[in-house]
């Protein structure tokens, strides 16, 4: 399904488009832009994994901030091939190589994921009132995104908090369901459950939820930033003007591109970057196209290419302590979850 919704929106994406145009004004990107923008978007993941380290300090006081960047840039280069498995799999390669429950450190995510989204509704709204006509009769779908968004996040939050504080009546629960079908089953979720709770319930204290919330902020002023030093890449403040309202409305509307599960947001993410440069902001097609297809391949070419470079030093590191080296998969192998 992911794969055939990829077609669809390249193949509607592009219908307008004079790809070779495109193509051309690819050809003469800003080599000064391209290294600034590539140096924000590693900067934006950075205080990523920083938010994402005190969100598991009650875990672990000294989780390696290197291994949770990289599970974070790995994550993503996982969700390139396929759309979602990297939130997992980011939570399985930093339990692993921390030594940590996976389980635990897979709660920490979903946490992370349920700020995100509030945080871009948040932003979208902020959108609607930095956007100089109104945004809700440019973009239809969105007020019911939103509302969508902020009622499952309401939902979600609710839930988590009464796991959180009815942690041995849901652990009863789960133990009387499983049990029915095997006791030694219904001691594993038992388990698996109380792992997770110890991940969702991670941050406790006021100090850690302010400067949580400041992590988020940064985060995403750090993405509309990219998405406005992408701008210049192209040198579309020669085409019209550029400013940071306009990156930043960018941001948040093309953000839901990435949310659709088609591979790293391919297909979703250039049909709505289009349609918001030429819609919103009358670029022409084919500027529009060129901008969505060059920072949609940084993109990738930095995720991909960090997963690779990951694993092979970590690998460097594990040879030089006479360790085995480990693969991709590894992090998959349930034998080495932490007791």
């Amino acid at each position: 399904m992911p794969v055939i919704l990829t077609f669809l929106f390249l193949y509607f994406a592009f219908l307008k488009v004079d790809l070779k145009k495109s193509f051309s004004l690819i050809l003469n990107t800003s080599l000064f832009w391209l290294i600034i923008y590539v140096l924000v978007f590693f900067l934006s993941h950075f205080i990523r994994a920083l938010r994402w380290k005190l969100m598991v300090k009650s875990v672990k006081q000294d989780v390696s901030l290197f291994n949770l960047f990289s599970a974070v840039m790995i994550g993503y280069g996982v969700n390139c091939v396929i759309p979602r498995l990297g939130e997992v799999y980011r939570g399985l390669f930093i339990g692993r190589w921390e030594g940590l429950s996976r389980t635990t450190m897979l709660g920490t995510v979903v946490i992370e994921r349920i700020i995100d989204i509030g945080a871009f509704a948040f932003a979208s709204l902020l959108s609607v009132y930095i956007f100089p006509g109104n945004l809700f009769d440019q973009v239809i779908w969105l007020k019911t995104s939103l509302m969508i968004g902020f009622a499952a996040i309401f939902v979600v939050s609710l839930l988590i908090v009464f796991m959180v504080k009815y942690e041995e009546k849901f652990g009863y629960v789960i133990v009387r369901i499983f049990s029915k079908f095997s006791k030694k089953l219904s001691e594993k979720f038992a388990e698996l459950f109380s792992t997770l709770i110890s991940g969702l319930s991670s941050i406790q204290d006021f100090k850690t939820i302010f400067i949580i919330i400041l992590y988020t902020a940064l985060i995403l002023f750090f993405y509309a930033l990219n998405s406005y030093v992408g701008f210049f890449m192209l040198d579309m403040q020669n085409y019209g003007t550029i400013n940071f309202a306009l990156a930043w409305v960018f941001m948040t509307i093309s953000a839901y591109g990435v949310i659709i599960p088609t591979p790293g947001g391919t297909g979703s993410y250039h049909i709505i970057s289009i349609f918001v440069l030429t819609q919103l902001y009358n670029f022409d097609y084919e500027l529009s196209a060129a901008y969505a297809l060059l920072t949609h391949f940084i993109s990738y070419f930095v995720f991909i290419g960090s997963t690779v470079g990951v694993i092979y030093l970590v690998n460097k590191f594990r040879v030089k302590k006479g360790i085995k080296k480990e693969n991709f998969f590894t992090v998959f192998d349930i034998n080495s979850e932490p007791k």
